[in-house]
């Protein structure tokens, strides 16, 4: 028979417990996600300030915010697949050349004469077809994410090349519908803008109201442990590198519309952009804990900065500097927090 002094060790509200533990420590990843959302306003809310400063007289414009809102669309939707990948402990290098490979593809004469639904559906197949070859090579070939997504980014550009012998494909005429979507506008704004709210939406359900985003934050944390429980690891990697491609294959309808072609060189270091949205969003590198909205918050920041640097003249190779900058600061800081809590 156990002993009462037992009982009240091994009860989940012990002050001692595990359970309790966890109880105690949600409240402070809570609060330290908080704070970094609000950092991340404040410093979007700065950075449109400076905008009002420097170049009130266009940055203020609506058409200027509708090409901003616009832009961020498109890296957006990206975004999302790699908050998931990157959650789960991988990471995918190959996104902009998904985008471009999936945008020449659905603008193929063969293709186009299909019709738009056709280059839709040919676009987002493309993408996750990319992202299913990425996860079986990453979870059934063990091979290091890092490795497989760099073979497959110089591949798919290269096979984009190919395709279109290095020429931009422009859509015909008659596939108007998918310019439509660029042009067409509602509340003001064009319609890509609400793909992406949609997105945006729909993959914060999926990571944070879900069994497959609880399945996600622990394969990221440690997936002998989450393999141990019962998850079917690999499977699931394979499931996320697919759902990034979905998301590359979605981005490549937006930029589609919002250019009228599909071409190689379409999200050109777009990786870059999505990657470093994701970290100062707050979303661990190693794993085990992200946000989507915190990425979403990355997107218009950074999305911002390139316009700032556009209507201030300034050269395309700063920016990248201050990126750069950006990113590794956002990663001394992960690093200092995760010190600071263990």
């Amino acid at each position: 028979m156990t002993s009462p002094a037992s009982k009240t060790e091994d009860s989940p509200s012990a002050p001692g417990s595990a359970a309790t533990k966890r109880r105690e420590s949600l409240p402070v990843f809570a609060r330290v996600r908080d704070a970094r959302h609000l950092g991340l306003l404040l410093a979007l809310a700065l950075l449109v300030l400076i905008g009002l400063v420097t170049k009130p007289e266009n940055f203020a414009t609506s058409s200027n915010l509708v090409g901003i809102l616009a832009l961020a669309a498109t890296i957006g939707v990206i975004t999302v697949g790699m908050t998931f990948v990157i959650t789960g402990g991988g990471i995918d290098l190959s996104v902009g050349a998904s985008m471009a490979l999936a945008s020449v593809w659905a603008t193929t004469l063969d293709t186009q004469a299909l019709g738009p639904v056709a280059m839709v559906a040919c676009a987002i197949l493309v993408g996750a077809g990319v992202g299913f070859v990425n996860g079986a090579l990453i979870s059934y070939g063990r091979i290091v994410p890092f490795i497989a997504t760099l073979a497959m980014l110089v591949a798919a550009r290269g096979l984009a090349q190919r395709m279109s012998d290095r020429k931009t494909q422009l859509i015909r005429p008659e596939n108007n519908e998918i310019e439509a979507l660029s042009t067409t506008r509602v509340l003001g704004l064009p319609l890509v803008v609400f793909i992406f709210a949609a997105v945006a939406v729909v993959g914060w359900l999926l990571l944070n109201r879900t069994t497959f985003g609880r399945r996600t934050f622990a394969v990221g944390g440690n997936p002998e442990a989450a393999r141990l429980a019962g998850i079917d690891v690999r499977r699931h990697t394979l499931l996320l590198y697919t759902l990034s491609g979905v998301c590359c294959g979605i981005a490549a309808i937006i930029i589609m519309a919002r250019t009228t072609t599909g071409s190689s060189t379409h999200g050109d270091l777009y990786e870059l952009d999505a990657i470093a949205a994701v970290i100062i969003g707050g979303t661990l590198l190693t794993g085990g804990r992200g946000t989507l909205f915190g990425s979403i918050l990355g997107v218009l920041i950074f999305t911002v900065i390139t316009n700032l640097f556009i209507l201030n003249g300034l050269e395309t190779s700063d920016q990248l500097i201050a990126k750069g900058v950006i990113i590794v600061i956002a990663v001394l800081l992960q690093r200092r927090n995760l010190e600071s809590s263990t």
